[in-house]
């Protein structure tokens, strides 16, 4: 009876959180998102750092590998920390993060954590043209139909078919009845102009699996449709005309 009750509970926590993955591997074409820490370390090497967020702000407190490892990893999670790996390319600065989730269904002392985000930042800020020579992760699609969105700030764009098996490393409501897809989003602290170039200024890369329903079902005010910006099709934009600035008439008093 109690081998059954001890069943039963098992299959009601796949079944609340999913199925878990004993045996990891990169779910998209980037590499990285649905690896184990382990296997990322095994990729990459020692991180040269680890940070963690405070809140959801990005400020982050940075600890030399050692020190995370022997104190910070207890008293911060291990979750938490995001292993860092900087480059220097063609005068760039190019900082790599990796931010982990964990199997809600693993109860044991050490869960296994899994790559859930790429977080790329450039010093100085370079243009969106520069990103592909910068990151050979970063391969955008060159359809024009390709889904592709914009705001003020940041340009997103999706690239292949969804994956199932993106749902186990997304932390969503209601994960488990929408698509999540490889996305690449594009961020500028200066301000996107209205007419978008490949010469626009980006500080920062996310790689991520993210959902299109999810845009065009709930964000549809803050994610204008666009062409995509990589395609042949986008550069071949001509820019609006100017507009003609209307001078005041003077009103008079009657």
């Amino acid at each position: 009876m109690r081998s059954f009750a001890a069943s039963a509970l098992g299959l009601f926590v796949v079944l609340l959180l999913g199925p878990s993955r004993s045996e990891a591997a990169a779910i998209f074409e980037d590499g990285y998102l649905g690896l184990t820490q382990v296997e990322l370390r095994a990729k990459l090497g020692q991180p040269q750092a680890v940070r963690d967020r405070k809140a959801a702000l990005r400020v982050f407190n940075y600890y030399s590998f050692s020190d995370w490892e022997k104190f910070y990893k207890k008293l911060v999670a291990p979750q938490n920390g995001e292993d860092v790996y900087t480059y220097k390319r063609d005068g760039v600065d190019v900082r790599y993060s990796f931010g982990y989730v964990t199997d809600l269904s693993d109860t044991s002392d050490a869960p296994p954590l899994y790559v859930n985000l790429v977080d790329i930042e450039f010093s100085p800020a370079v243009p969106i043209e520069r990103i592909s020579s910068l990151v050979p992760e970063f391969r955008p699609p060159v359809e024009p139909a390709a889904p592709a969105f914009r705001s003020n700030i940041w340009v997103l764009v999706f690239k292949g078919q969804p994956s199932p098996a993106a749902r186990f490393i997304v932390r969503e409501q209601a994960k488990d009845r929408l698509d999540w897809t490889l996305a690449f989003q594009l961020f500028t602290l200066q301000g996107l102009p209205e007419f978008l170039t490949l010469k626009a200024p980006i500080d920062r890369l996310e790689i991520s699996a993210q959902s299109i329903q999810l845009v065009k079902q709930r964000q549809r005010l803050t994610h204008e449709p666009i062409l995509n910006p990589f395609s042949p099709e986008f550069s071949r934009q001509a820019p609006p005309p100017p507009q003609a600035k209307k001078i005041p008439l003077p009103k008079y008093a009657d």
